[in-house]
């Protein structure tokens, strides 16, 4: 969900043959495929769906009554906007393949590094200085705690989260250093990376039969086939008679749908919030396979407006403020102006859209190139 987007150069016939790392040297700058950009923003559009209309809690305080009340025949659909998550997290495999390949290690932190912390830093100072205001009635965490969540690791001590969302970022950090250390360190060639997505699928499902913590922190079952699919995508994305490929997109999808079934799913009861279906879950999941393998496979190149590189810019901002400060803009646009659910959730949406696309022009455009240059020339 957190990574630029472009096709990936061209590599010599004879070295893809041999599995040879690509020479490491000036990245060629191909086209960008615009496709994904949007695809990036239709996912997050899917999460701020569920966070404001597809689930209870600080929302419905927010709304005054349960979104349930507020959306009567909206909200059965907004719950399934949470799987916008495996989404982001299957275009990340795709993206995050695309860009450390023919990457050195330091490049590829440095771009990852550049792209992640400058607007996370900023949403966090954000939404810390909001809820410290006395009109906002949501609860700050302790300046200690606010702190921490600069290092990104506030998941793993426990400490309390500034961002909602930010339990995410914790599993693209994961994936990010399993990557590194597995390919970009000893450079990437095809057969490194399918060994990778096989070694790591087989892994994952041990540890979900070994019951152990830190197997289950640093191969994430449930999160792994999303990433992996990813992968094997932009596999075929390079080459779509790549049967190895094929072979790992398809297990992904059928273990990263057991997965979303397992977690989602539940029997029909009337005191739950909504009710998924195992069917609806199964289509969301098979959707978003479907739309990043059309885009590996080159039949969304006919999408490539120049606004969709803008909505791929705003995304991330974009998913990082909406949940809590969406809290406070549903709050004042419905209970303190009185204006209409139905508006107001648009509104809502529009309202983040313009802070993240603040946050794009004055912090990452400005800040993002010179921490990259910074951690490229570092020593």
């Amino acid at each position: 969900m957190t990574a630029a987007t472009k096709a990936p150069a061209p590599v010599p016939p004879a070295a893809e043959a041999a599995d040879v790392p690509p020479r490491i040297g000036p990245r060629v700058h191909a086209p960008r495929l615009r496709a994904l950009d949007g695809l990036r923003l239709v996912a997050a559009l899917m999460v701020a769906g569920y966070h404001y209309g597809g689930r209870d809690g600080e929302i419905a305080r927010a709304w005054g009554t349960s979104p349930k009340h507020q959306f009567p025949s909206l909200h059965e659909w907004f719950a399934y906007g949470c799987l916008g998550v495996q989404v982001f997290f299957v275009i990340s495999g795709f993206v995050i393949c695309m860009s450390g390949w023919g990457r050195t290690l330091r490049a590829f932190f440095a771009s990852r590094a550049s792209r992640l912390l400058p607007s996370y830093w900023a949403a966090v100072i954000l939404v810390t200085a909001v809820f410290a205001l006395p009109v906002v009635a949501y609860r700050a965490v302790s300046p200690s705690d606010a702190l921490v969540n600069l290092t990104m690791l506030q998941q793993p001590l426990g400490v309390d989260r500034v961002l909602g969302v930010c339990w995410t970022l914790w599993a693209e950090v994961r994936f990010y250093a399993l990557f590194a250390l597995c390919i970009v360190l000893p450079g990437a060639n095809r057969r490194r990376v399918i060994l990778f997505c096989a070694g790591w699928t087989l892994a994952a499902a041990i540890a979900q039969t070994a019951h152990q913590p830190l197997l289950d922190v640093v191969l994430m079952p449930e999160y792994a086939p999303f990433f992996v699919g990813g992968v094997g995508l932009y596999l075929v994305h390079r080459d779509r008679r790549d049967a190895y490929a094929w072979g790992i997109v398809g297990v992904s999808w059928l273990l990263g749908q057991h997965y979303a079934v397992m977690r989602l799913w539940h029997a029909p009861n009337p005191d739950f919030f909504s009710y998924r279906t195992s069917y609806g879950i199964i289509l969301v999941v098979t959707l978003g396979f479907l739309a990043v393998a059309a885009i590996a496979l080159g039949w969304l190149g006919w999408a490539n407006w120049r606004w969709l590189t803008v909505a791929g810019a705003l995304t991330y901002p974009f998913y990082l403020v909406h949940e809590h400060l969406g809290w406070v803009a549903v709050e004042g646009y419905h209970r303190t102006l009185h204006i209409p659910s139905y508006a107001t959730l648009p509104l809502t949406v529009v309202t983040m859209l313009v802070l993240a696309w603040l946050l794009n022009h004055f912090v990452e455009d400005r800040l993002a190139p010179r921490l990259r240059a910074l951690l490229t020339t570092a020593r």
